[in-house]
Formats: structure tokens, C-alpha cells, sequence
């Protein structure tokens, strides 16, 4: 198992830290470190999982998921243009 650094555990909170992986949980592991990390956090991120791969991830996962301010930070450091944003049917 890929275990994470201890420091992340604080981002965390509502999972059973000890069983997550690098690997197997890395598109939640990529929101929780986006939306509730620090600088250093993000520089794991990256150096865990290469800036292409992060970015690639990023654009798959709803935009919804992400706090606002840091969907804008990611955007300009990734360079990302497009999120992935759920239609929305009228239900009728």
C-alpha cells in the first residue's frame, strides 16, 4: 500500500486515514490537498503525482468539489481553462 505523509493527515479528517493509498484513492487525495492544503501540501501533490498527471485529474473531476478560491489558485498555476462542470436538467 502507497501510505501518505503523516503531515496530510489533518486534510483527512472524515476518512480512516491509515487506509488510504496514494494510488487507489488518488482523485479524492488530489481534492482534499487542493481544497484544504497548504503550500507544501500542494508541492506533495505535485511531486507524488506529476504536475501533468494532477492537472489531468483536475479536469476530470467536477468543478463542484473544489472550494472556489482554490479552483481559481489551481487554474492559474496549472494552467487549467476548462473544468468539469455537470449539466443541469430542468426535471420535468
Amino acid at each position: 500500500m502507497n501510505t501518505l505523509p503523516v503531515s496530510l493527515k489533518p486534510m483527512f479528517w472524515s476518512y480512516d486515514f491509515t487506509k488510504l493509498n496514494s494510488d487507489k484513492d488518488k482523485q479524492r487525495i488530489i481534492i482534499n490537498i487542493i481544497n484544504y492544503g497548504k503550500w507544501k501540501d500542494w508541492q506533495w501533490l505535485v511531486d507524488c503525482y506529476g504536475k501533468d498527471e494532477v492537472k489531468k485529474n483536475i479536469e476530470t473531476i467536477q468543478a463542484t468539489e473544489f472550494r472556489p478560491e482554490a479552483l481559481k489558485l489551481i487554474s492559474l498555476l496549472l494552467d487549467i481553462r476548462k473544468f468539469n462542470y455537470a449539466l443541469r436538467g430542468s426535471g420535468r
